[in-house]
């Protein structure tokens, strides 16, 4: 199936960088302890391992789906945060953002703009790449994060104007520091916004590190993002309403650091 874009000097798409509602999950719980304590202690145990950082221990997981992108020999994994009752293990209810059911879980494909599906995350603690070609794994962020939206390479054939066009790069906003150092990773935190080249070999933040993202605007005639975003201009590690918004500008076609706009 090829999906179709025209060029339009009239209409822009806009896409809010917060995940969709889901009421079937108390919000509190998407965030991460700092100083969590181990959930097991041998290798079998369900957790993302840390590598080097002893402030952030294991986190009860699991893989959810393997991602289908555009990139025939790359496939991805989404790891979601374990949800454990005293009885029984509850399995999230999510976004999905490719064309698939089953039967305990069944939830949406999502389609951002011209090449790119995404992926919204609650309680998605990260992203494991896999390499067919080279049978490698390797993940995308080196500790458990919460991970807000995966954009990636559309598996189904996009065009604009009737050509092609396809994506090699991955891009996720995400929280990944304890920015107001309360010894927790969640929504009061700054939201930053980062740029994966096609191997997860590369990491490039798009957006300034004392900024939080809010949201972005597609222009579909020059196939740039307009990235909105605050600056924690009191240095205190989260979003206030009195701070500042300013808009970034990123070219979808060569991918890089954002330029301010406004």
């Amino acid at each position: 199936m090829i999906r179709t874009f025209l060029i339009s000097t009239t209409i822009i798409s806009t896409v809010i960088f917060t995940s969709c509602n889901n009421k079937t999950d108390n919000n509190s719980e998407e965030q991460i302890t700092i100083d969590n304590s181990p959930t097991a202690d041998n290798e079998d145990s369900l957790g993302i391992s840390v590598n080097g950082n002893d402030s952030m221990k294991q986190i009860a997981s699991y893989p959810r789906n393997v991602i289908l992108t555009g990139l025939n020999n790359h496939r991805l994994v989404s790891i979601y945060k374990l949800k454990q009752t005293k009885n029984t293990t509850h399995d999230l209810k999510i976004l999905r953002s490719y064309d698939y059911e089953d039967d305990d879980n069944r939830s949406e494909y999502e389609h951002f703009m011209p090449g790119i599906d995404i992926l919204y995350g609650f309680n998605l603690l990260n992203i494991a790449h896999y390499d067919l070609s080279k049978e490698k794994l390797n993940f995308f962020f080196e500790h458990p994060v919460l991970i807000k939206t995966l954009y990636y390479p559309s598996f189904n054939q996009d065009s604009i104007n009737k050509k092609p066009i396809n994506r090699d790069y991955y891009m996720i906003s995400v929280y990944n520091e304890d920015t107001n150092h309360d010894s927790l990773i969640n929504k009061k935190d700054l939201r930053h916004f980062f740029l994966f080249d096609q191997s997860n070999s590369t990491k490039t933040q798009i957006i300034p590190a004392d900024y939080s993202v809010i949201r972005s605007q597609y222009d579909s005639q020059n196939d740039n993002m307009y990235i909105f975003a605050r600056k924690d201009l009191n240095k205190n590690g989260q979003q206030d309403n009195e701070e500042p918004i300013h808009i970034f500008w990123f070219n979808l076609k060569t991918p890089g650091v954002a330029k301010q706009l406004y």
